[in-house]
């Protein structure tokens, strides 16, 4: 039997409805909920991320403010930027693209981003708020994976979690949200090995490697929920993911197709962290 699919890009849609009524009633109440975005240089994928994240904001009703700036620009330059943006009260949630010029510390402009307005999830404040169980922002694409759970039911608490990859946008953020909520997890690395010994002791099994076709159907336990957060090009120039989509869906239980999983959310969970930003902000009176 071929596994369920988890479709991300319905999902998607279903909550972005939800939130047009949501954006509404804040409007009623004097706020519109505005995500400033900072593009730097003429990366052709972050340009057409950015204007897929402006045409999110559009349909739902929430303020996005574009800005665009030359790659040669000096860090100090952008970091004033933020500065701005930070003190801006029309302004909720500022999102930097990335990657940066080689020239620019990502760490440094991330930790210029206020925590109440960095809805990316990467501040080490929001890191660390998730650590410890306080409420803060998490990355949109471990925010993005946990809504797709709810949609099938999964209790997480007791499951064996498999994560193979341990970035700071989604590995490392991903296995604190599913400890928090009483998994087992380990995470995985290019120095796992051999790889199949731990992904075959998955219920859940979070691939985010960034390398195509890495899992195949002996890598994994039969009726695995098994979530690919992967965006890959074959030789062929076509979109695929860290999982071989074709032998691994006859053997899981559930499984996210790409496109139309896992990406879909992410921008979906962009939006919520911005409109959960402006709400918090509104009830401060900041």
């Amino acid at each position: 039997m071929s596994a369920q699919l988890i479709n991300g890009k319905a999902i998607a849609a279903e909550k972005r409805k939800a939130m047009i009524a949501q954006v509404e009633l804040m409007k009623r109440k004097g706020t519109t909920p505005g995500l400033a975005v900072l593009l730097i240089g003429d990366h052709p994928a972050s340009v057409s991320y950015v204007k897929g994240k402006v045409s999110d904001c559009r349909e739902v009703g929430i303020h996005s403010q574009l800005i665009r700036l030359s790659g040669d620009i000096t860090e100090a330059e952008l970091l004033n930027q933020i500065h701005q943006l930070n003190v801006d009260r029309s302004i909720h949630a500022i999102l930097v693209q990335l990657p940066l010029p080689s020239h620019i510390s990502e760490q440094r402009v991330v930790q210029a981003i206020s925590p109440e307005k960095d809805v990316d999830g990467f501040h080490p404040i929001n890191i660390g708020r998730i650590v410890t169980g306080q409420p803060g922002f998490v990355s949109c694409t471990a925010a993005g994976i946990l809504e797709m759970l709810k949609t099938i039911h999964l209790p997480i608490a007791g499951k064996h979690v498999v994560i193979v990859g341990r970035s700071n946008s989604v590995g490392k953020p991903v296995s604190l949200l599913f400890l928090s909520r009483d998994a087992t997890v380990t995470v995985c690395h290019s120095k796992s090995k051999p790889l199949s010994l731990y992904t075959k002791q998955a219920d859940l099994l979070i691939v985010a490697a960034g390398k195509a076709s890495l899992i195949h159907a002996d890598d994994i336990k039969p009726g695995a929920v098994v979530i690919d957060v992967g965006m890959n090009r074959n030789a062929r120039g076509k979109l695929v993911g860290d999982v071989a989509f074709d032998e691994v869906k006859e053997k899981a239980g559930y499984l996210t197709p790409v496109p139309g999983g896992v990406g879909p959310m992410t921008r979906v969970m962009l939006l919520e962290n911005t409109l959960t930003a402006a709400m918090r902000q509104m009830e401060k009176g900041i």
